[in-house]
């Protein structure tokens, strides 16, 4: 009694995993066992199967070679050819060599008997067919026809001798197949009813094992399904093992306990946590809406007052109708870029104000602004902040395609996505470092000079408002070449407020 509760806690202090290797390792090699006996057995018996006619077959492929050297023979006689002498001599010596396989001892069988009566013949035989080739190569006539036909009856009484004894071989063979025949379906079916049986001491076996395992787990599953359904006053299951599930029952005591214990705790901070973080999202949201209006608020008055005197220019030197076009887009320019009441912005305003200004520079450059833009049809409605393009399109102007000794382009190309919309804009200007670039993208460029010919908002600014727009970062990316090589802005634009992290990735797209 004592050995055995010694095994059983022996038992109980295996893990899981090895309790389990041990249980399938056992029933692994029973079956294992258990089907070398019976294959072996069934081999054994296949082989005892197979050579019970090969007395029958060994008979017939005597006959055969009777049959080539008396054929040998008769050829032989007929043609006089060295070919067939030599396949005489050849059948001969495999001739003999069949007949130094049958009995030439005095034993009480028939079959027996039959054999050495057999071989007796078969010498006579021999002798006979040599008698004949030898009165043939003389050219002994009347000689070989006697042998020859002494050889023939012999020939013959060799035949029906052999085929006595292949019938008397073949009775006795039928027998014992018979016998072998169904000792191999017997042995068929007791493997099959032993493999049943062992099959079915694996799976009780099994199944009292896996049963001590999930017993267990099934019952603490139940205790986390009320735990999880707000009862934390259930009683934890006890399990005395020391294996992986009492280690995870023991924990999850330890757990239900700490938690009956902060649960008061956790009840009296959460109203408070609540009240802050109401504050705190009001605070953010005043925050934020502060910040969009004054990053929104910057303008250069230089570029404003620079641009309307090409207007007053214009209006001397050309008819009053150019000069009404013109101050009309400065005026829908700027009507734009001062309209800080509203939070955000169409995709067709913003590209509306590009055009503008485009227009603007060509009538102050004399048309040196060579600018090509594609848009997509769908992408009009799209939402984002306001005075968002033109920045980038200033700065493709004023530090790209400016001065260069080539003819300077600027290419705007609007695509749709499943998920987002893409802006890009690009030039053939003088390109960017990669430094340079990394100083943009961190905003460690210095603000616009407001005395400078510009609209006052730099990329630092733009990046900002995305941010702040769409709540997420890595909107906005920069690539160039190199110096010379132009540069390429690129906005990923989210379809939805919603952004998952599958909206990001690669914004740029060669266009």
């Amino acid at each position: 009694m004592r050995q055995r509760k010694h095994r059983k806690s022996l038992f109980r202090r295996l893990s899981i995993r090895t309790k389990l290797l041990v249980t399938f390792a056992l029933t692994a090699v029973l079956m294992f066992v258990v089907n070398i006996l019976l294959y072996s057995e069934i081999n054994h018996s296949m082989k005892k199967l197979n050579q019970v006619y090969a007395t029958n077959i060994s008979l017939n492929e005597f006959t055969e070679c009777l049959d080539e050297t008396h054929e040998n023979v008769l050829e032989y006689l007929n043609t006089k050819s060295s070919n067939s002498l030599e396949d005489y001599y050849r059948n001969v010596q495999e001739y003999r060599d069949m007949m130094e396989q049958l009995n030439d001892s005095i034993v009480d069988s028939k079959s027996r008997i039959l054999e050495k009566n057999i071989r007796n013949m078969s010498e006579t035989y021999l002798d006979l067919a040599e008698e004949t080739i030898q009165a043939k190569r003389g050219r002994n006539v009347e000689r070989y026809k006697a042998a020859f036909e002494e050889e023939s009856r012999n020939y013959q009484y060799i035949k029906y001798a052999v085929y006595n004894l292949n019938n008397l071989r073949f009775q006795a063979n039928s027998d014992n197949y018979e016998i072998m025949q169904r000792s191999l379906n017997f042995m068929e079916i007791l493997s099959s009813v032993i493999m049943v049986i062992v099959a079915l001491l694996n799976i009780l076996a099994l199944i009292l094992v896996i049963r001590t395992l999930t017993e267990p787990l099934r019952m603490l599953a139940r205790t986390a399904n009320e735990v999880a359904g707000g009862n934390f006053d259930t009683a934890c299951p006890e399990y005395d093992s020391e294996d992986e599930i009492g280690v995870v029952t023991h924990a999850f005591a330890k757990m239900l306990e700490s938690i009956r214990e902060y649960i008061a705790k956790i009840r009296e901070s959460m109203e408070k946590e609540r009240q802050m973080k109401e504050r705190e999202l009001l605070m953010e949201t005043h925050l934020k809406d502060a910040q969009l209006k004054y990053l929104q608020a910057q303008i250069n008055p230089h570029f404003l007052f620079n641009s309307l005197n090409a207007g007053v220019q214009l209006a001397m030197m050309e008819d009053a109708e150019k000069t009404s076009i013109f101050l009309e887009r400065m005026a829908d320019f700027f009507r734009y870029n001062v309209r800080k009441t509203e939070e955000a912005a169409t995709l067709a305003e913003e590209i509306e104000t590009v055009d503008n200004y485009v227009y603007i520079l060509n009538v102050r450059f004399a048309g040196d602004i060579h600018f090509e833009k594609q848009v997509a049809a769908d992408v009009g409605d799209v939402r984002l902040p306001s005075m968002i393009l033109q920045p980038i399109v200033e700065n493709a102007v004023n530090h790209g395609i400016r001065n260069v000794e080539w003819e300077g382009h600027i290419w705007l190309t609007v695509t749709r996505q499943e998920d987002a919309v893409l802006i890009s804009i690009r030039d053939n200007g003088q390109g960017m470092t990669q430094e340079r670039i990394l100083e943009v993208l961190e905003r460690r460029v210095r603000q616009a000079d407001s005395r400078t010919d510009s609209s006052g908002i730099g990329m630092d600014n733009v990046i900002n408002r995305l941010e702040l727009f769409f709540g997420r970062k890595d909107l906005l990316q920069i690539s160039s070449a190199g110096p010379k090589q132009g540069t390429q802005v690129c906005i990923r634009i989210p379809a939805e407020e919603k952004n998952d992290e599958d909206g990001r990735g690669e914004l740029c797209t060669e266009y």
